[in-house]
């Protein structure tokens, strides 16, 4: 039996229209964040046209209601103190609010107005879609975002994963003639029953839960799943070439398939461990070609959780363009002494406990919480899965980091993403 990884109380409760919230009583001073967890992202854009939706709510949402229109909403955070912000990501989108404890109902009928009655005109919706199209654009400039574009596209064929959060930009240009749509989107996918809230701070269960059932105790139930294809197996290697219009370094990405972000898939939490001892810092090729022989500028790898299988990402920036084939090279070797050799059982063991450590490290402040639960929250639905895949950590073996790199880190499950500069320009 091992102890819990988050070292507060955390209490929830759900309301008879399926709104779930999520109570983390903490020191903090009289300060408390109130976060909006929609479980909605560029997963559940799979109409053809329809991309880039998510995060475009992700500004909408800030024009306001009739009781609060855009000057008024932002009037009543100044008043409050409070500070306001959003992110989306593939699987969520959140809103974040941080506030005094003592704004709390204040902030909670704020927010509950705009999640039940946002309302724009067309005129409203056509600017925002533009402002999004010109954010499209600046992030088009960077040659990571380019790459990773590329990699995600040519990595899935079916699933909704194949386009970033941005969308596809055919489909942002096209947003400002889908007003209509826009309205679709938010009416199915902004209810209760798939939206978590989550208060981290200076908060009591008791009284959170009373202002929370007065608030939002009316918000009808709604939400229409989006009807997600499912991905076929990736049976051959793939290869993306992408041409960066300016000067920049070359760039390589490696993709490999993996499972969903299931706690109870102990060698899916097996490859969380994988990734960072064959890739990582501590690894022998990172030593190698970032620290010896600095070939790369970085090198970065993560198996990101997801509600839907997705990928294991290496990606590294390469200071000569002549190195290309023999870093992908490299990596290749590394992924293939992961399926062969039993990794150190004291690194093994070692990076259990940094990796425990590093998120006990984030849970400083109400935000800091509440961003580490975010994604889990989405994810799983509860705290559970993140105590779960915790636990598990613990247990885990050298054998089975093994199986794991032996079931994903094959040729005939990667892509290969390959950025270079275009030499005219």
């Amino acid at each position: 039996m091992h102890a819990r990884v988050i070292p507060f109380p955390v209490e929830s409760f759900e309301l008879d229209n399926g709104l779930k919230t999520v109570v983390v009583p903490m020191p903090s001073n009289g300060l408390l964040c109130l976060w909006t967890i929609v479980r909605t992202g560029s997963r559940d854009e799979n109409e053809p046209g329809r991309t880039g939706f998510a995060h475009f709510f992700e500004h909408m949402m800030f024009r306001g209601t009739r009781r609060f229109p855009a000057d008024g909403y932002r009037q009543a955070l100044l008043e409050l103190g409070a500070d306001a912000n959003a992110f989306t990501t593939d699987d969520l989108t959140a809103y974040q609010l941080t506030l005094a404890a003592s704004g709390l109902e204040r902030g909670l009928e704020i927010e509950s107005d705009r999640f039940q009655n946002l309302d724009y005109p067309e005129a409203d919706f056509r600017t925002e879609a533009g402002a999004v199209y010109g954010e499209y654009r600046k992030f088009k400039t960077d040659p990571v975002f380019m790459l990773f574009e590329a990699v995600r596209a040519k990595a899935f064929e079916r699933h909704s994963y194949g386009h970033t959060t941005m969308g596809y930009e055919a489909d942002i240009a096209a947003m400002p003639g889908l007003y209509d749509f826009s309205r679709e989107f938010f009416a199915r996918n902004y209810r209760p029953e798939n939206t978590i809230l989550l208060v981290c701070g200076d908060a009591k269960p008791a009284a959170v839960e009373a202002l929370v059932r007065r608030y939002y105790g009316h918000w009808p139930r709604g939400y229409v799943a989006t009807d997600i294809p499912g991905e076929p197996e990736q049976l051959a290697a793939r290869r993306v070439e992408a041409t960066y219009p300016g000067r920049a370094l070359p760039l390589v990405w490696l993709a490999w398939k993996v499972g969903r972000a299931d706690p109870g898939d102990r060698l899916r939490s097996a490859l969380d461990l994988l990734v960072d001892l064959s890739f990582g810092e501590t690894s022998e090729v990172y030593r190698r070609l970032v620290l010896q022989e600095q070939a790369l500028e970085y090198l970065e790898a993560a198996a990101t959780p997801n509600r839907d299988p997705s990928l294991l990402d290496v990606s590294a920036r390469i200071k000569d363009p002549e190195q290309i084939e023999r870093v992908i090279a490299e990596l290749d070797a590394a992924a293939a002494r992961a399926t062969e050799e039993l990794v150190d059982t004291a690194r093994l063991e070692n990076l259990k406990t940094r990796k425990r450590y590093d998120l006990l490290m984030q849970l400083d402040s109400p935000d800091s919480v509440a961003r580490a639960l975010c994604r889990p929250l989405a994810i799983d639905g509860d705290v559970e899965g993140l105590e779960q895949r915790y636990a598990t950590y613990a247990t885990l073996t050298p054998a089975e980091l093994r199986a794991a790199a032996r079931s994903v880190l094959a040729p005939s499950r990667r892509t290969i993403g390959v950025l270079r500069a275009d030499a005219q320009a």
